[in-house]
């Protein structure tokens, strides 16, 4: 079982624990994503999916 190094978003302030964090598996190249309240919660998604995800966050209006 691969051990995933988990980074925390750079929105997450002050060292809280509610926080968005991501990582890559390596094993077959998956993202991971989690809320650091449940980290035994975990959501994978390929990293094609992940890009588009965070492309559209980037190019989308606020609403």
């Amino acid at each position: 079982m691969t051990t995933l190094d988990w980074k925390r978003s750079s929105f997450c302030g002050g060292g809280g624990n509610n926080c968005v964090e991501v990582a890559v598996n390596d094993e077959d190249d998956d993202i991971a994503i989690r809320n650091s309240t449940r980290p035994e919660q975990v959501i994978k998604t390929s990293r094609t999916a992940f890009t588009a995800f965070i492309t559209q966050l980037r190019t989308s209006p606020p609403s």
